[in-house]
C-alpha cells in the first residue's frame, strides 16, 4: 500500500533528534529553527519530558474519557498557575484544529448564531468550520464551504466594526499569524475587537495554537494586548510533540454533559507530556529565554543586506528574504538549517524556546554567508 501523496517532502530522514539539533540516517547533523511548525517547545527528546512520558507508560497510558483521570486535573492546575487564567476551565482535545472547531461550536452554543468572522490570510486547520475559517480556497472543499464565514482585513477597526452585525456569533483570530506570514495584530486593533465583541453578543476566540505555550515571551501572544477573550485554543507546543490540544474557557460559559467530546483527548500520555513541558517551561525560565533569544536574533539579523526587518515576537519570527533568492532552500542545502516558510520570499523562525547563544549565532553566520553571495 502507497502512501496517500499529500505533503511536500524534502529528501531528509531524520533518525535521532536533542535539543535543537536533528541527524539523518547518514549521520548528518540539522540545526532545527522550526520545531516542526512550532511544536518542539522545550527541545528535542529533553530528558524530563521524556521521563515523565516513560514513568506514564509503565502505569497505564489510556482509557476513554468515562472515568476519573487525576493527570487531567493536575494539568488544569498547573495551567491554571502558568497561564494567566486561573479561572477558566480546561477541555482537552487531540490538535489545534480539534481546538478551534470546538472553540467555535461552544461559541455557536452559546449565542444561537452560526456567522463566523476570520480575516484575511488567516489559518485555523484544515477540517470543517476551521477550515473554512482559513483564507485559502484551495483548501476549502464544497462540504466545508456551507460555514457562514465572513473574511475581514488585517488590523482595520472600521472594517471590523462595519463587519460584526447580528448574524455574527464569533470571531476567531491568531494571535500571530503564522502559515500567514507572521503579522501581529495591533494592540489597539485586539482591544476594539474585544470591546466590540462584547457590546454585540459574539465570543471572541483567540487561535494561540502556534503562538501559545511561552512563544512569544508572554504565556499568549494576546496578553501583551491586555485583552482577556472567553475562548483561547492552544495545541503544538503543549505536548513538544506528542499530540494535545485544548481549550480554555471562561466561567461566564457554562458546560452541560455532552456538549463536547472526544476519546482520546485528554489521555494519560498526553498529560504526563503537556505538564512535563510545563515544568521544564518554568524550571529553564523558557518564556524569558525566548524574548533574550529574539533581541539576540534581530541584531544579529539586522546587519545583513537584503534581509527585510523581522515580524513577530518571542521565537515566533518572520522576515522576508531578498526577491528570486531561494533563502529557505540554500539553508537547508548548503548549511542544514530547518526553517519554515510563508509564501514566496517569507523566512519564519520557530525553534525551540530553549535555543541558545550557539544556535542562534550559527543560524546568523549561515546567513551572513549567503547574504555576501548576493552583493557578490
Amino acid at each position: 500500500m502507497a502512501l496517500f501523496d499529500v505533503y511536500k517532502l524534502q529528501p531528509i530522514t531524520p533518525v535521532k533528534a536533542s535539543g535543537s539539533w536533528v541527524w539523518d540516517e547518514r549521520g548528518q547533523r540539522y540545526l532545527d529553527f522550526y520545531g516542526g511548525h512550532a511544536v518542539i517547545s522545550i527541545g528535542h527528546n529533553h530528558p524530563h519530558w521524556v521521563d515523565a512520558l516513560q514513568q506514564q507508560l509503565g502505569r497505564i497510558s489510556f482509557y476513554s474519557n468515562s472515568i476519573q483521570n487525576p493527570l487531567q486535573e493536575q494539568l488544569a492546575e498547573r495551567l491554571a498557575q502558568q497561564s494567566g487564567y486561573p479561572d477558566y476551565r480546561l477541555f482537552l482535545c487531540n490538535s489545534g484544529a480539534e481546538a478551534n472547531e470546538n472553540a467555535l461550536k461552544i461559541a455557536s452554543f452559546v449565542t444561537g448564531k452560526a456567522g463566523i468572522v476570520a480575516f484575511n490570510k488567516a489559518f485555523h486547520g484544515r477540517t470543517s468550520a476551521a477550515v473554512a475559517a482559513t483564507d485559502n480556497p484551495k483548501i476549502v472543499a464544497p462540504v466545508n464551504a456551507g460555514h457562514h464565514v465572513r473574511f475581514l482585513p488585517w488590523n482595520d477597526i472600521s472594517a471590523l466594526d462595519a463587519g460584526l452585525d447580528q448574524s455574527i456569533g464569533a470571531v476567531i483570530i491568531e494571535g500571530i499569524q503564522g502559515v500567514g506570514g507572521i503579522h501581529e495584530p495591533e494592540a489597539a486593533f485586539l482591544q476594539a475587537l474585544e470591546r466590540l465583541c462584547q457590546q454585540r453578543n459574539i465570543l471572541l476566540i483567540l487561535d494561540e495554537v502556534q503562538s501559545g505555550f511561552g512563544r512569544t515571551g508572554k504565556f499568549f501572544a494576546h496578553q501583551w494586548a491586555g485583552i482577556r477573550p472567553p475562548l483561547i485554543t492552544m495545541a503544538k507546543g503543549m505536548g513538544n510533540g506528542f499530540p494535545v490540544g485544548g481549550v480554555l474557557i471562561s466561567p461566564d460559559i457554562a458546560a452541560w454533559s455532552g456538549m463536547l467530546g472526544t476519546t482520546f483527548g485528554g489521555n494519560y500520555l498526553a498529560c504526563a507530556a503537556t505538564l512535563a513541558v510545563l515544568e521544564v517551561m518554568e524550571q529553564q525560565n523558557l518564556m524569558q529565554n525566548a524574548l533574550d533569544q529574539e533581541q539576540v536574533l534581530r541584531r544579529m539579523l539586522a546587519a545583513f543586506p537584503g534581509l527585510s526587518p523581522l515580524r513577530g515576537r518571542g521565537l515566533m519570527l518572520g522576515f522576508e528574504a531578498p526577491e528570486g533568492l531561494p533563502l529557505r532552500q540554500q539553508l537547508l542545502e548548503q548549511h542544514h538549517i530547518f526553517t519554515g516558510e510563508a509564501g514566496l520570499r517569507t523566512l519564519r523562525l520557530l525553534p525551540s524556546l530553549a535555543i541558545g547563544a550557539d544556535e542562534t549565532s550559527y543560524l546568523a553566520e549561515a546567513l551572513q554567508q549567503l547574504s555576501k553571495e548576493v552583493v557578490a
